[in-house]
């Protein structure tokens, strides 16, 4: 990663036809968001009105991968986005591009990520009992981590921020074996409107 920004280099024949495996498999999965989605774009809520969400299990990260599989893995992005008839919005690669992502979906600009950082640690410590169980270290350790600037954000924190705006963040992902994952507020249904739809490689 340069400047926030991924260099994607050349794919072997065998990753061109994992590649290829992949859109067919996304393109099976189908098209989501049906009209809840529809004040975002009538055409994306239409694309994307099929696809199948997995359920979510917040987790830390565990692996933060090299440049090569980097590389690899924001090449699937791209051909899911374009799949889906979507294109990438660059945030900052600083470490805050979660919480950049997120300030993008809900105020139309990355530049309240430090705002939406403090409301998701806010929702952590606040409601501790939620999120300590898929969190393995000191709790108090994890929020402390998590309260810094340039510390990359992580499926806790992406259930946290669900919970805190009541919003269903909706990712479109790079990952092998599944390509959306739709995380819903826990104890309150998302409020109209507050839908995040974010990239995740």
């Amino acid at each position: 990663m340069r400047n926030g920004t991924w260099s994607v280099g050349e794919s072997s024949s065998s990753t061109s036809l994992s590649s290829q495996h992949d859109n067919e498999d996304d393109r099976m999965i189908a098209l989501v968001l049906t009209e809840e989605y529809a004040n975002l774009d009538r055409g994306v809520a239409k694309r994307l009105s099929n696809l199948a969400p997995v359920p979510h299990v917040p987790r830390i990260n565990s692996y933060i991968p090299n440049l090569s599989d980097a590389s690899l893995d924001h090449q699937r992005l791209l051909q899911r986005l374009n799949v889906y008839g979507l294109c990438e919005v660059k945030v900052s690669g600083d470490g805050n591009c979660q919480f950049r992502a997120l300030s993008e979906q809900m105020y139309k600009s990355p530049e309240h990520h430090k705002h939406v950082r403090k409301d998701v640690v806010k929702q952590l410590k606040e409601h501790r009992s939620l999120y300590e169980g898929h969190v393995p270290m000191k709790y108090k350790r994890y929020c402390k981590k998590m309260a810094k600037s340039g510390e990359w954000g992580d499926h806790v924190t992406l259930q946290a921020a669900a919970d805190k705006f009541a919003a269903k963040i909706c990712l479109l992902t790079s990952f092998r074996d599944t390509c959306f994952i739709e995380i819903m507020p826990q104890y309150q249904p998302p409020k109209r409107g507050k839908n995040c739809l974010c990239k995740l490689s």
